[in-house]
């Protein structure tokens, strides 16, 4: 947060708007700007255009910062990093536009959009109306399979717990999501026992028995990977999760909470993977278990920067 300091130079007291950055990589620089003028008791409005100033300059110098520390290929360009970050950027800016109320609304939204969505492309039945109807009341509808009412129940409590706890790519709040995730579904709430299937994609699961050390492995790589692009790791990581499906069932679901865990932990706005993107998203799947990840790069790159356009910039938009 920026504030106002007080040096003595010559004799005579002069206020800066400073503040400090911590920027990737770790290293923390500090802003300051000399407020020509400045009375510390009428002058409000003055102050905000020194922040407003102080808040480009500092952005403008974390997208340089950001695209410079990753790693760059044929897909994740300068080019492609540099709207990547401005769409972050972008992100940031709305959310300290709006009011605590109004982030509140725009939270329980995309929880919605994301939990229809989400359920719908593992063939979830309920509707966009009785997803928003069982999120917003907390209630059972009648008529209506108890374990898809469960399944919207739980993703918008595995919401609430992302939002409030911040979990980290790790084993056991890997194991507590899918936890919330299935919980009254009657499915293991812990890695599989048993082998299981992909349908529609020609690629083994990870054996039962491998399980534990494959899921350290790509661990491993995550805490390595910081080379990478938020977005691309998420997507290194999605890939290899979902090959390995760790759990009895709720793996594509605990899989797309956790590109979005991935994405906000670095400041990244979340994103939706939409049922009409269904074939294209498991196309894209497939092709990186066949060691060809462009598809799925291109896939989420997209995904990320529709879901910023078409939801939040929308919202802005409205308010």
């Amino acid at each position: 947060m920026a504030f106002v300091s007080t040096k003595i130079i010559h004799g005579k007291k002069r206020y800066y708007l400073e503040k400090s950055v911590r920027f990737p990589g770790g290293k923390v620089k500090k802003y300051s700007t000399y407020l020509k003028g400045y009375d510390p008791s009428a002058a409000y409005l003055p102050l905000m255009s020194y922040k407003k100033a102080l808040e480009e300059k500092i952005a403008k110098d974390l997208t340089e910062a950001s695209i410079q520390s990753y790693r760059k290929d044929p897909i994740f360009t300068e080019l492609v990093l540099r709207r990547l970050e401005e769409i972050s950027t972008g992100y940031r800016k709305i959310r300290k536009q709006l009011t605590k109320k109004q982030i509140d609304d725009i939270l329980d939204r995309f929880t919605i959009n994301f939990t229809y969505e989400s359920n719908a492309l593992e063939g979830n039945s309920l509707t966009l109306k009785d997803v928003t109807f069982i999120i917003q009341e907390e209630k059972i509808l009648k008529g209506k399979d108890l374990r898809e009412v469960y399944e919207t129940l739980n993703t918008r409590k595995a919401f609430e717990w992302i939002f409030h706890h911040r979990p980290k790519i790790r084993k056991e709040d890997i194991i507590k999501l899918h936890e919330i995730l299935v919980r009254d579904t009657g499915i293991l709430t812990s890695y599989k026992r048993f082998p299981n299937f992909l349908m529609g994609r020609q690629v083994k699961t990870t054996p039962p028995e491998e399980v534990e050390r494959e899921m350290e492995s790509l661990l491993r790589w995550y805490e390595k990977s910081v080379h990478l692009h938020p977005l691309q790791r998420a997507a290194i990581f999605h890939g290899r999760f979902e090959r390995i499906h760790p759990f009895e069932d709720g793996n594509g679901r605990v899989g797309r909470l956790l590109i979005n865990i991935i994405l906000m932990n670095h400041g990244y706005p979340p994103m939706i993977i939409r049922k009409s993107q269904r074939l294209a998203y498991f196309n894209a799947l497939e092709a990186f278990d066949h060691e060809h990840p462009d598809k799925l790069y291109w896939f989420l790159i997209e995904r990320y920067k529709g879901t910023y356009e078409k939801f939040f910039e929308i919202y802005i938009k409205y308010l």
